[in-house]
C-alpha cells in the first residue's frame, strides 16, 4: 500500500509542477471556486460535508519584503504603524492578482478607540523587552536560584493588589470614555506558553538544572506563574465585566515552543498543571477553545497533551498529523508544512508537505494546511497559489 500511496503522490507532484511551468509559475486555480470551498471548509474542518481541506496559509507580514524587491527594515516596520499598512496596501495589490484575496492588514487603527497600554505577565515578572534584529525579546530578569527567590518574593507582593500594578493611571477615565462607546478592554486570553515563558525568566538552561535539582523551588516557580496569570485574567475580566457563565470570552491559547526542552515527567511537573488549571477556568465546556503552538520538536508530550483534551493544535514540522491525530482526536490541526519549505521556495517539497498531510487526514477530517509555525520571509504568493492548487486538485474529500 505505501508503494502504491508514493507512486500516487509522485503523480499528483509532478502533474502540479508541470501545469505550474505551463501557466508561467502560476499554478491552476479556479478562484472563486476555492474561496467558496475554503469558507466551507473553515466553518466546520470536521463537518461531513466538508469539501476540502482547508487553507491556513493566509500569509504575514514577515513575507513583504522579498514579494516587493524590498530591503527588510524589520524595527521600522514594527514601530511605525503608518509605514506597516503602506507595505500591505503595495504587497494586497499583489496577492489580489495571485490568489484572489487582499491578504494583510490595511486598516489603520483609530487611537481615540484603543485602551492606554496594560502591563503584561513579563512586566509582573520584570522582564523588559530588547529589540533583536527583527523583534523583540524578554531579557531574563534572575540568573541563579537565589535571585530567583528574590523575584518571586517581589512578585507574590506584586499579586497582592494586581489591579494597581497592571492598571496604569489613567485608565478609569480612559474606560468610563469607551465603555460609553460600546468598547470594552481586551480579555487576557493568551500567553507564552510556561517552559518558554519560564525560559525567557530564568534561562534554557537554568529551568532544566532547577527543576532536576532543586524541584521545590520549580515548583514554587510554577505557582507564582499561575498565580499571577490567574490574578492577570480575573483584573481583566472585571474591567471587561466578563464571568464563568458569559457566552463571550472563553477559550485560552498558549505557545511553547520550548516545551520540547522537558521530558514528560518534567513537563507533568513544570508545564502541564498550569495549562490544566488555565483550561479548568476559562475553556471547560467540550466546544471552547484549548489551542497549544509547539513549532519544536515535541512529539514526546502528544499523549500528556491528549489529557488536556486540546481543541486546536500548532505543532513542529516533524510532528505528524497521524501522530497528533491518535492523542488529539478532535483538535482542529494546523499544520504541518515546515515553515523553511515555504520560506525557500522549494515547490516540490511544498506539494509533497501538503499531500503527505492531506493523505493522514483525509479519514478523520480536522485538518487546516498551515505552516508549523511563522510564515517567515521568502514565502511566496505564487507558493500560495501552488498550495490552493493542491487542495483544489487533490485535496477534496
Amino acid at each position: 500500500m505505501s508503494q502504491i500511496l508514493s507512486s500516487q503522490t509522485d503523480s499528483r507532484v509532478k502533474w502540479l509542477l508541470e501545469q505550474m511551468q505551463k501557466h508561467d509559475g502560476m499554478a491552476p486555480v479556479d478562484l472563486d471556486a476555492f474561496w467558496e470551498a475554503d469558507a466551507r471548509a473553515k466553518t466546520d474542518p470536521f463537518a461531513s460535508d466538508c469539501p476540502q481541506v482547508a487553507c491556513g496559509v493566509m500569509m504575514s507580514t514577515e513575507a513583504v519584503w522579498d514579494e516587493l524587491g524590498i530591503a527588510e527594515d524589520w524595527k521600522r516596520q514594527e514601530q511605525d504603524i503608518a509605514y506597516r499598512i503602506q507595505l500591505n496596501q503595495q504587497y494586497n495589490d499583489i496577492s489580489e492578482r495571485i490568489v484572489g484575496k487582499r491578504l494583510l492588514n490595511e486598516t489603520l487603527p483609530d487611537p481615540t478607540r484603543q485602551y492606554p497600554k496594560v502591563k503584561k505577565l513579563s512586566d509582573i515578572f520584570e522582564a523588559q523587552e530588547e529589540w533583536h534584529i527583527w523583534s523583540y525579546w524578554l531579557k531574563q530578569s534572575a540568573d541563579t536560584p537565589d535571585e530567583l527567590e528574590a523575584l518571586l518574593d517581589r512578585v507574590e507582593r506584586k499579586l497582592e493588589n494586581l489591579r494597581e500594578f497592571v492598571l496604569p493611571e489613567n485608565w478609569d477615565a480612559e474606560k468610563d470614555r469607551l465603555m460609553a462607546m460600546g468598547i470594552k478592554p481586551n480579555l487576557y486570553r493568551g500567553q507564552r506558553g510556561p517552559v518558554t515563558f519560564a525560559t525567557s525568566i530564568f534561562g534554557t538552561e537554568n529551568l532544566l538544572f532547577l527543576i532536576m535539582d532543586q524541584p521545590a523551588l520549580a515548583l514554587r516557580f510554577r505557582d507564582v506563574i499561575l498565580r499571577a496569570m490567574l490574578g492577570l485574567a480575573d483584573v481583566m475580566d472585571q474591567e471587561a465585566g466578563w464571568t464563568p457563565d458569559c457566552d463571550w470570552g472563553r477559550g485560552f491559547g498558549f505557545a511553547d515552543d520550548n516545551c520540547a526542552l522537558l521530558t514528560p515527567v518534567m513537563y507533568e511537573m513544570f508545564g502541564y498543571p498550569i495549562l490544566k488549571a488555565i483550561f479548568e477556568r476559562y475553556a471547560p465546556l467540550p466546544t471552547d477553545n484549548r489551542f497549544q503552538h509547539s513549532d519544536s520538536d515535541m512529539g514526546h508530550l502528544l499523549p500528556l497533551l491528549g489529557r488536556l483534551n486540546l481543541t486546536g493544535v500548532n505543532f513542529g514540522p516533524n510532528v505528524r498529523v497521524s501522530d497528533i491525530r491518535e492523542y488529539l482526536p478532535k483538535a482542529v490541526i494546523y499544520g504541518t508544512l515546515a515553515p523553511f519549505t515555504f520560506s525557500r521556495d522549494n515547490h516540490e517539497a511544498i506539494v509533497r508537505e501538503t499531500l503527505r498531510d492531506f493523505d493522514q487526514a483525509r479519514i478523520s477530517k480536522g485538518l487546516v494546511l498551515a505552516t508549523a509555525g511563522s510564515i517567515n520571509n521568502g514565502s511566496r504568493l505564487t507558493g500560495m497559489r501552488l498550495i490552493m492548487s493542491a487542495i483544489q486538485h487533490f485535496g477534496q474529500y
